[in-house]
């Protein structure tokens, strides 16, 4: 599991996160039963403090996404979070507005952006275990 935080993000980085586990968990990458790195290895290869990626972690385990096992670790469940329209409408907005923001900083066009969301939701669609 690969995960990148963004540094000067509007997202705080627990929840950056909290994301990219939800992405790989919905993608397949992460499957149902597997475990998840420790919170020390988590915050050790994204050079964080251990407090961050275990707040990430409660947010999971209290959406339903995670469960905590003693001394064993943490693993995707079985049962899958679900969001209403309307919540996925709200995180889908949040996102494309911060890529908005990125793309109209790096001076792409909408059609330059755009044909690359394309791309790559194709690309994800086609290996949905490799779309990071």
């Amino acid at each position: 599991m690969r995960i990148r935080i963004v540094a000067g993000s509007s997202a705080p980085i627990y929840k950056q996160i909290v994301d990219a586990i939800r992405r790989t968990i919905a993608t397949g990458e992460l499957a149902v039963g597997e475990t998840l790195p420790s919170v020390r290895q988590l915050a050790k290869e994204l050079v964080i403090n251990p407090n961050t990626v275990a707040k990430a972690y409660a947010e999971l385990v209290q959406s339903g996404l995670v469960e905590t096992q003693a001394g064993r670790g943490f693993f995707v469940t079985k049962r899958r979070c679900v969001y209403s329209k309307t919540e996925r409408m709200r995180r889908l907005d949040e996102s494309i507005q911060s890529l908005i923001g990125q793309a109209i900083a790096m001076d792409f066009t909408p059609d330059e952006a755009l044909d690359r969301v394309r791309e790559l939701f194709e690309k994800a669609l086609r290996n949905p275990s490799h779309s990071n």
